[in-house]
């Protein structure tokens, strides 16, 4: 079977501009998120930027932020749930207090817990509607940046 210079050369344009497509993805939204990528991105909320690990398997959201000895000021994590619910958390083997925020579909907060404290343990955390996301930050964020109900995250990666 003989190829042609010219069919070679269309075949290998057709490749390039398929891997250009597939590389050019700026304008991910949260949908396009998976296990693939990296656990680290960076969220924009109340006009600040920080750097969120995702929790995206099973482990992962079990394990949260358990066992660590601190989280910074300009760090979170972002569990992402398949669909949207009532997620409950608990304070179960942390060391530092946190605020939790649950998001809804639209990435807007539909509830906030302040202040969740280590000792709290065995309380049980959660939110009084749906949300799809749930974002842990250190303790005070959310007065730091006066977030509230109905403020929206943004994903900046």
């Amino acid at each position: 079977m003989k190829i042609s210079f010219q069919r070679i050369l269309v075949l290998g344009f057709f490749l390039a501009l398929v891997f250009l497509l597939v590389g050019k993805q700026t304008d991910k939204s949260v949908k396009e998120i998976n296990k693939e990528e990296s656990s680290t991105q960076y969220i924009k909320i109340s006009g600040t930027t920080i750097k969120t690990e995702l929790a995206l398997t099973l482990a992962e959201k079990e394990q949260g932020l358990s066992g660590r000895s601190m989280l910074a000021e300009d760090e979170s994590m972002l569990f992402v749930f398949d669909q949207p619910g009532k997620y409950s958390f608990w304070m179960k083997d942390m060391n530092f207090a946190i605020d939790i925020i649950w998001l809804g579909e639209d990435l807007r907060i539909v509830y906030i817990t302040k202040d969740a404290r280590p000792e709290s343990y065995p309380e049980i955390f959660s939110p009084e509607q749906d949300s799809k996301y749930v974002l842990e930050v250190v303790s005070g964020f959310s007065d730091k940046n006066n977030l509230k109900v109905g403020d929206k995250m943004e994903f900046t990666f």
